[in-house]
């Protein structure tokens, strides 16, 4: 495939491949890439998914459960939204802090079948700066769990000055810059 990885981030990658190969009948190609591509693209994290548990049906109100690791310490929260997506980020922000804006939720499947993964892509805004976000998993709402967390954790990275995340994460800041 063309990259090159670490030790530790070949191992994490590995963990993910097992983790998948446990789920899914098949592993093709595309599903490889995607887990490679987001070691590759991985900086630091401030939120990490723990646990997410959802429901939702016809009949009831979506809710969500979720379990992050902020900053070391782990946190859970429940909550209720329009759907489970919803319902999962309304946990999340709750427990963050951020008052970011969804701007664009994107689905899309990386192989075909039934259980193929799905790959979520948001764009975030907070405070005028944009930050898209990605995630994928077999289940579409952890999906989407990972692709809001990941883009937080941009915002995050951003305002903590660590780097120049313009040039390394995609951050865009929509505020006017001096001259």
């Amino acid at each position: 495939m063309g990259y090159q990885l670490s030790d530790e981030e070949v191992n994490h990658a590995f963990d993910r491949f097992k983790r998948l190969a446990d789920q899914k009948k098949e592993i093709f190609e595309e599903d490889l890439e995607v887990i490679v591509s987001e070691e590759v693209a991985r900086m630091p994290e401030r939120y990490v998914l723990v646990s997410l548990h959802s429901e939702s049906g016809t009949d009831q109100v979506p809710t969500a459960t979720v379990e992050l690791e902020i900053d070391g310490r782990r946190m859970t929260q429940a909550g209720s939204g329009d759907g489970p997506v919803d319902a999962a980020y309304r946990s999340i922000a709750s427990m963050t802090g951020t008052k970011s804006r969804l701007l664009s939720y994107i689905v899309h499947a990386i192989t075909g079948g039934t259980d193929a993964q799905g790959e979520v892509t948001v764009r975030v805004e907070e405070n005028g700066r944009t930050a898209s976000g990605h995630g994928s998993d077999t289940d579409i709402i952890v999906a989407s769990a990972r692709a809001y967390l990941n883009a937080l954790n941009k915002i995050s990275f951003w305002v903590s000055g660590e780097s120049d995340p313009l040039r390394k994460i995609g951050v865009l800041d929509r505020r006017a810059r001096p001259r």
